[in-house]
């Protein structure tokens, strides 16, 4: 007889904070037409991060390596403004320092707040600021976490494109029930700005459309065949030598408790959701980076099958977070 096979369901919100003690915060600007967006928790959580972009804008993924000395982190920034948005990660790091909470040494507390950014500085919002503005909105999006967020265009998802079109945040998640009584939640939460296209040349269906639970992104009906020799539509096109101006930042999640060795191979496998949500995706100008997360909430041990289960559901909700991050934008 063949085993029973894990049972799937949406989360109760959909969304990356349905994984225990996550929250999410977002801050945007109507006049910059950017914004940031902060994902953290109640206590500190284990981390990693895969880079498969060829331009990326970071701060603090060296330390998420597992090789390195800090476990667990307090916080992730995600960000518009090129490199001007990791001041975002300041304004996190400030706030959180003065609740007391970061890495305890010598007296001190040094919150780790890895971040990374998104090209969108020309989405034809006032840029003219004398005082960088990320700083504070930063602030503003930590100081708005919480269990629930609106997806589209908010945080930093507000300025971004996908491709030729409009893109955002999204968010998606499920819960994994094992025949053994085991279950568990992942989730996904995606800036969407990429080079490539999350809609099939000539027509408005999502690449990820195999993928759809319901109509959680419009429920357009399945892709049609592809023509594999057609270049897709996307952000700049294929004629000009200068194209700088992209980058898909995500979050994959889980409750249950990782290694960072393992929570990196969750990051890598979770960047499948972008080139199946997303075409082309990974490219030379492009800074995409997927950062991972585990919570430890759910107690259960991670054999290699469930290692494997976790990197292709993860997969598939990036894909789905990606897509709606694209649907949800305005």
């Amino acid at each position: 007889m063949p085993e029973k096979a894990p049972s799937l369901q949406l989360g109760p919100q959909n969304l990356i904070t349905d994984v225990t003690g996550l929250k999410v915060g977002q801050a945007e600007d109507d006049t910059l037409l950017s914004g940031v967006t902060v994902i953290t928790a109640d206590a500190p959580f284990t981390a990693a991060c895969q880079v498969m972009g060829g331009a990326p804008g970071t701060r603090e993924t060296d330390l998420l390596s597992p090789e390195m000395l800090v476990n667990q982190i307090d916080a992730l920034v995600l960000s518009g403004g090129s490199a001007f948005g990791l001041s975002a990660a300041s304004g996190v790091c400030d706030i959180m320092a003065r609740q007391k909470r970061g890495y305890a040494i010598a007296g001190q507390h040094v919150p780790i707040v890895p971040a990374a950014i998104l090209f969108d500085l020309a989405n034809g919002g006032d840029k003219n600021w004398t005082e960088n503005p990320y700083y504070q909105l930063g602030i503003d999006a930590y100081n708005d976490c919480g269990t629930s967020f609106a997806i589209g265009s908010f945080g930093a998802g507000k300025g971004a494109m996908a491709g030729m079109s409009k893109g955002g945040i999204g968010s998606a998640s499920i819960t994994v029930e094992l025949p053994d009584g085991i279950s568990f939640i992942i989730g996904a939460l995606a800036a969407v700005n990429s080079f490539g296209s999350p809609f099939v040349p000539g027509s408005d269906k999502f690449w990820a459309a195999p993928f759809e639970v319901g109509d959680e992104f419009g429920g357009r009906g399945m892709i049609p065949p592809p023509d594999p020799l057609a270049l897709p539509i996307t952000k700049t096109g294929f004629s000009q030598t200068d194209s700088r101006a992209n980058t898909t930042i995500a979050v994959i999640a889980t409750d249950l408790a990782l290694t960072k060795a393992e929570a990196q191979r969750l990051a890598i496998t979770a960047h499948d959701g972008f080139a199946r949500a997303l075409v082309p995706s990974h490219c030379l100008m492009d800074g995409d980076i997927v950062f991972s997360v585990a919570t430890g909430a759910k107690d259960c041990p991670v054999t290699p099958a469930i290692q494997i289960l976790l990197g292709h559901v993860g997969a598939v909700t990036m894909a789905r977070a990606i897509a709606r991050g694209a649907y949800h934008a305005s």
